[in-house]
């Protein structure tokens, strides 16, 4: 039986997050003067609460870097929002194939939780598993990462999806800019480190992707955020 507590620290729809006991008695101690915790998602106390996700669009890319396809579906949860990806395509370099599944889930306000990602390359298989806690400590496996505290959003490099994060969370008006680090998964090693990125707002379906390694793109999208063209990486082929 849940201590009164442990009650209002349920989550809803993350029945699988870890809250570390520093964690939860900071959120003991701000509960009452919050009703809402944008750091973390939503709270409930109703043991029924509805779990249905609902899905808002499906896309499929065409990855111009992997010569592949990328079929992604965004999904409003109760958690908050999920995108369930599959990759498929060939390293032009060593000529492997390559199947990479991703799963990222968001709180209401767009606030990277949990990133699942597997991955085949060739014959070799590799899983990288990543949960956000509060105060941004990001853990692989649950071994703290450090080097992330600055990262709210993350950058997976085999996917645009990733860019619709920043794009709603920061929610940018036309001449707008935003400096921001996130957390970026280099692929195909599946190595997770900070990436400092700019995103300005050119226009309303319009943004210029930065990269603090001096690339950058005009990046147009739909009205949910998501990639339509990304020069030199990816193109979308179809959406419902």
């Amino acid at each position: 039986m849940p201590t009164g507590g442990d009650q209002k620290l349920r989550w809803c729809g993350l029945r699988d997050r870890r809250l570390y006991p520093e964690d939860k008695k900071f959120l003991l101690e701000i509960e009452p003067k919050v009703t809402h915790y944008s750091l973390l998602g939503r709270f409930s106390t109703d043991q029924n609460a509805p779990m249905n996700d609902v899905l808002e669009r499906v896309v499929m890319w065409r990855n111009l870097q992997i010569d592949g396809i990328d079929r992604c579906e965004l999904r409003r949860t109760a958690e908050g929002y999920s995108f369930t990806g599959t990759v498929l395509g060939v390293l032009t370099d060593k000529r492997h194939p390559v199947e990479t599944r991703y799963e990222i889930h968001c709180d209401d306000h767009w606030r990277t939780h949990r990133v699942q990602i597997d991955q085949v390359l060739g014959e070799e298989s590799r899983s990288l598993s990543l949960s956000v806690e509060i105060l941004e400590r990001w853990r692989e496996n649950g071994k703290e990462i450090p080097g992330l505290n600055e990262c709210i959003d993350v950058d997976l490099g085999i996917t645009p999806a990733t860019n619709t994060l920043p794009i709603r969370r920061v929610g940018l008006e036309v001449g707008q800019r935003q400096h921001l680090t996130a957390a970026w998964v280099k692929f195909p090693e599946l190595a997770v480190q900070p990436l400092k990125q700019t995103y300005v707002r050119l226009s309303n379906s319009t943004y210029r992707y930065e990269g603090a390694s001096g690339f950058s793109a005009d990046i147009v999208v739909d009205d949910l955020g998501l990639v339509v063209t990304y020069p030199g990486g990816w193109e979308r082929l179809g959406s419902a």
